[in-house]
């Protein structure tokens, strides 16, 4: 009987380029706007790594991504929405 195997990319060396936003908007509004943004390519980056159920993404592995590709860690808040967006894919 084979085993499987995973297969996993390598992560990018570095993030994708950012597009400024539009003026006027409330501070609030940029803030989640980036959030969502930062926790979306985590997710990704974890997802490219094998990590597919959010029980297996303790905030302490969504850090060390994010150290891997090169965006600043991630506050508790946007660990969630890494989890709860990884919870969406299944």
């Amino acid at each position: 009987m084979a085993a499987a195997t995973l297969m996993t990319k390598s992560l990018p060396a570095h993030p994708l380029p950012k597009k400024p936003l539009p003026a006027g908007w409330p501070r609030e509004r940029y803030e989640s706007h980036n959030r969502r943004l930062k926790a979306m390519r985590l997710a990704i980056a974890l997802l490219d790594t094998g990590v597919y159920r959010p029980e297996q993404a303790h905030n302490r592995t969504i850090r060390s991504t994010a150290a891997e590709i090169g965006v600043h860690a991630p506050s508790d808040t946007t660990c969630r929405m890494v989890r709860a967006l990884l919870y969406d894919h299944c």
